[in-house]
């Protein structure tokens, strides 16, 4: 039984991951900002799960708060992490050239830097072990250009695919997850009119966490959960750019983020 650590683990789809990883009997150390809630969240599935839950307050958008949980991953006097998923997202919800500009770098510190530093931490614990696992969260967005958000998003995809290269022959995997629209709360907490999609394009939390978890057991790379957005990812990639700025731009397609 090991244990993980989940980054914006107090709703959507971090809260799925963790719950379905005290279901399977992992214990957990729930990442997120606000310590009230982590701890509601961490007594309710400990009473239920009967696992171990530690919780961090942490804002990875500051230095500070990655520190926190880097820290925390590197610990030789708690229980070591075997898994880390770094899920923590940021709803900017506004276009580059018209929007805040601290709501961008906070963006970038969190679904850039973050992941970046963290898988750092476990990297540098887990190879000498001989067995660890990663799993950053990206987005089918990866493969569009829809503002910064994709642009970060593509940066989680390769820097993962390059990670698990490195990776190779030490024990440690690495899995990159590309959801598609997903139904988690996140783009209601962005102000994102998610009315604009049918209703069959979206997946639910509990499937698609349940094939991440899947393919870090299997040591797959990549994850794209569900055919639709299989297929979709494959033909975005294979798409000549200029057809992918002209049917998902950014003027195409109102700050959409998965």
């Amino acid at each position: 039984m090991g244990t993980a650590l989940i980054t914006g683990a107090s709703e959507g789809i971090g809260l799925e991951f963790a719950w379905q990883l005290a279901e399977a009997q992992h214990n957990l150390v729930l990442v997120a900002r606000r310590r009230q809630k982590l701890e509601e969240i961490a007594a309710k599935i400990h009473n239920l799960a009967g696992v171990k839950v530690e919780v961090l307050a942490a804002d990875l958008s500051t230095q500070a708060g990655v520190d926190v949980v880097a820290e925390r991953i590197r610990s030789t006097q708690l229980p070591p992490i075997g898994l880390l998923v770094n899920n923590a997202g940021f709803g900017l919800g506004q276009s580059f050239i018209d929007g805040d500009m601290g709501r961008e770098l906070d963006a970038l510190n969190v679904m850039v830097r973050a992941v970046m530093e963290l898988s750092r931490a476990a990297t540098d614990v887990m190879i000498p072990r001989g067995h660890g696992a990663i799993l950053n969260v990206a987005s089918v967005a990866a493969r569009t250009v829809m503002g910064t958000y994709s642009a970060h998003k593509a940066w989680v995809a390769t820097f993962t695919e390059s990670l698990s290269t490195e990776l190779a022959g030490t024990g440690v995997t690495a899995t990159v997850l590309l959801p598609g629209l997903t139904r988690s709360g996140f783009h209601a907490a962005a102000h994102i009119d998610d009315t604009q999609w049918p209703k069959f394009v979206w997946l639910e939390s509990q499937y698609l966490v349940s094939q991440a978890l899947d393919a870090v057991r299997k040591g797959r790379v990549y994850c794209v959960p569900s055919l639709r957005y299989a297929l979709s990812e494959a033909v975005l990639r294979r798409l000549p750019r200029c057809g992918v700025r002209y049917f998902v731009g950014a003027s195409r397609v109102a700050a959409t983020h998965y």
